[in-house]
């Protein structure tokens, strides 16, 4: 059990890892399904909810499940969110003023990347986020223990630290909300951990909360899209 255990936080902490350090979405946003998947099967096998569901060999409850659906359908709409204004335009539907802001964007892009190449600026603060969240991750089980033990510590705490460094981290739209489902992920662990008798609105609230959020983001997305043909934060200020 102690074996299994070590792997469920060695793999909360790779993908949580993967989505504070990269930026490109489309590697991010499936980090971000695998850890709801490895999130649930914590929970699964902690049983901190009796299993009432057997789906081949595995007992798991179906509050478990339904989390995981619920996961499942935020990253889908991030998915589809960054799928959708990540695309490149039909050039015959768009008019002069369009064309030449695509062209404005396409040289300050090139002139972006030919004076920094490799452009390791970039991760040079999620690195040592990543760093300080490792750290605040092992300490604070020990000096404010909350859960019953410390790998329930080290699980939410991690989720949450994680969530908020993303969003202090975050250069794009689709990165704010990945660290706020993060965060979220994280109450709701904290939650089913601690709770004697794990009542089902709370959680279900907690799954349509990730939800909203989800659709929030798509539709901010789609604002600062419509705006500045870019997801990038920062050209809010150069505006």
């Amino acid at each position: 059990m102690l074996v299994w255990l070590i792997l469920l936080d060695t793999s909360a902490g790779y993908y949580g890892a993967v989505i504070l350090l990269l930026r490109d979405w489309r590697i991010s946003v499936p980090a971000l399904l695998l850890s709801y998947i490895g999130v649930a099967a914590f929970l699964a096998q902690q049983q901190f909810i009796t299993p009432d569901l057997r789906l081949g060999g595995l007992a798991i409850s179906t509050t478990v499940l339904v989390k995981l659906i619920s996961g499942l359908a935020a990253t889908a709409i991030l998915a589809i969110t960054g799928a959708t204004f990540g695309r490149d335009y039909n050039l015959e539907e768009l008019d002069e003023f369009s064309l030449a802001e695509l062209r404005r964007a396409g040289r300050r892009a090139q002139r972006q990347r030919a004076a920094e190449p490799l452009r390791f600026s970039d991760y040079i603060i999620p690195f040592w986020t990543l760093m300080l969240a490792i750290l605040a991750s092992v300490a604070l089980p020990r000096l404010y223990p909350i859960g019953n033990t410390t790998t329930i510590d080290f699980v939410w705490y991690w989720l949450g630290l994680i969530g908020l460094f993303t969003m202090v981290v975050a250069g794009d739209m689709l990165k704010v909300g990945l660290g706020l489902l993060l965060c979220i992920g994280s109450i709701d662990v904290l939650y089913t951990a601690i709770s004697s008798t794990v009542q089902v609105f709370p959680l279900a609230l907690l799954g349509l909360v990730e939800i909203v959020l989800a659709l929030s983001i798509a539709y901010l997305s789609g604002l600062l899209y419509g705006r500045l043909k870019t997801l990038e934060l920062n050209e809010l200020y150069k505006r």
